[in-house]
């Protein structure tokens, strides 16, 4: 039997490639080098635009990631802000919500409750108005508002409040047109005048601890009411000059010589002291709760026999005398004459401005 023999496969490699040897490195450098294209003042431009075209495929996806950011952003943004326009919204005109968030938005925002003619009324003021009554009487009277009787009285109570917000646009709109203002002096001379005579608190905290307990107000709040108040006062002292002529006329004939007793019997309006001469029935101290502290500060600024001048209380203009006095208490009389209520002014100014309600209370 034969052996097979097995044949190694030759390799066919042309002789030009066993002969050719590797580049050595410089031969590489050198041949880089060589492709490199060169730059002249000719070309310069046209590889500046190879360069740029080069690098615009990494710059522009980035531009349009930028470009979808912002507008997702102010997307968001805006969602963001038509929802929160819309719940409040909800909140204020069909939930009528007394929130204390919603409150404090009001006090950014100025939503409308009311329009009275040009005026608007906010709804902050509307709230202000209702918030103090609301705490009173749950703090004070323990009224639960979730109860049959409660709701009844919450209705009275945003009326109440509506009402109050409209009188406040209508006596801003007649001080500005008569040109009556009230300073923050003002409003500090009366705070200091109620404190004097301890009627809210004989220290800061005590102050702020009642106005706190009786209302949820903070000093502010409380300087606010009293700027309100005093400026109401100002115009119906300004516009009610049939009384302030006649406390004038009464007052010019008393430093003529006539006598305070039947001045006092003819002119006062005060039905339990003018048949006594104007004389009050019990001695005054200057804290004493039964009077006006502006009386009581007038009063005590008085000499036995002597006569004030018109002393306007906000309600009544006052000619005051003291006939005697003993410690920290004194004997006095008054003349009294009382002042229009603000609605003699208001009421003809809403009747002839319509008055446009956005809430039903």
């Amino acid at each position: 039997m034969k052996k097979l023999k097995l044949k190694k496969p030759k390799l066919s490699i042309p002789s030009s490639k066993l002969l050719k040897r590797s580049p050595s490195v410089e031969e590489r450098v050198s041949d880089a080098i060589s492709n490199v294209p060169r730059i002249t003042n000719d070309t310069v431009a046209e590889h500046r635009e190879d360069v740029l075209s080069g690098a615009r495929k990494y710059i522009y996806p980035l531009q349009h990631s930028k470009h979808s950011v912002v507008r997702i952003s102010v997307s968001l943004f805006i969602i963001v802000i038509v929802g929160f326009f819309v719940i409040c919204g909800l909140s204020l005109y069909k939930f009528q919500s007394t929130s204390g968030f919603i409150y404090g938005v009001t006090k950014i925002v100025p939503f409308p409750v009311a329009k009275v003619g040009p005026r608007w009324v906010s709804y902050e003021s509307y709230l202000f108005e209702l918030r103090r009554n609301m705490h009173y009487y749950a703090t004070q009277q323990q009224a639960n508002f979730s109860t049959k009787d409660g709701k009844a009285q919450l209705i009275r109570l945003k009326e109440q409040a509506m009402n109050q917000a409209i009188q406040n646009a209508l006596v801003n709109e007649l001080a500005g047109k008569n040109k009556i203002s009230v300073s923050g002096q003002d409003v500090n001379n009366q705070l200091i005048l109620v404190r004097s005579e301890n009627r809210l608190g004989s220290s800061d905290s005590v102050f702020k601890q009642v106005l706190s307990q009786y209302w949820g107000w903070s000093e502010s709040d409380f300087k606010r009411e009293l700027s309100q108040q005093l400026l109401q006062q100002s115009v119906v002292a300004k516009l009610d000059t049939a009384t302030t002529s006649k406390a004038s006329q009464v007052l010019k004939q008393l430093r003529s010589g006539a006598d305070f007793a039947t001045q006092a019997s003819q002119n006062s309006q005060d039905l339990l002291t003018k048949n006594n001469g104007g004389q009050y029935p019990n001695p005054i101290t200057l804290n004493d709760q039964q009077i006006s502290p502006i009386i009581s500060h007038a009063l005590f600024k008085l000499s036995p026999g002597q006569i004030s001048g018109v002393v306007n209380t906000g309600f009544t203009l006052e000619i005051l005398k003291v006939m005697d006095k003993s410690g920290n208490s004194l004997h006095g009389s008054h003349i009294q004459f009382n002042l229009q209520d603000v609605t003699k002014y208001t009421q003809p100014l809403e009747t002839k401005q319509h008055v446009h309600r956005y809430i039903k209370v």
